[in-house]
C-alpha cells in the first residue's frame, strides 16, 4: 500500500502511472517493429526499411530515454545504493 503524506505527491503518482499505461504499449509496439523489420528486411525495399527500421529505432531509443527518466527514482533505489 502507497502511503501519500500530501495529496500533490498522490496526484503526480497517478499521472506518471497514466502515462506509463501509453508508454508501455508504445515500446513493446517499437521492440516489435524493430525485431519484424529486421527479419524481414530482405522482402523489405531499402527506403522502407530505412523508414520503419532506421526510422523506428530512433523513436525507440527515445522513448526508452523517456521511460529511464520516469522510472529513475526506481533505477536509483535498486542500482545505486550503498
Amino acid at each position: 500500500m502507497l502511503i501519500f503524506p500530501h495529496k500533490a505527491d498522490k496526484e503526480a503518482f497517478m499521472k506518471k502511472n497514466d502515462f506509463h499505461k501509453i508508454l508501455n504499449p508504445i515500446l513493446f509496439v517499437l521492440a516489435l517493429n524493430q525485431a519484424f523489420t529486421a527479419i524481414l528486411s530482405d522482402e523489405m525495399s531499402p527506403r522502407a526499411f530505412e523508414i520503419l527500421h532506421k526510422g523506428g529505432g530512433f523513436i525507440f531509443i527515445a522513448v526508452i530515454a523517456v521511460h529511464f527518466v520516469l522510472n529513475f527514482n526506481w533505477v536509483k533505489a535498486n542500482y545505486f545504493t550503498k
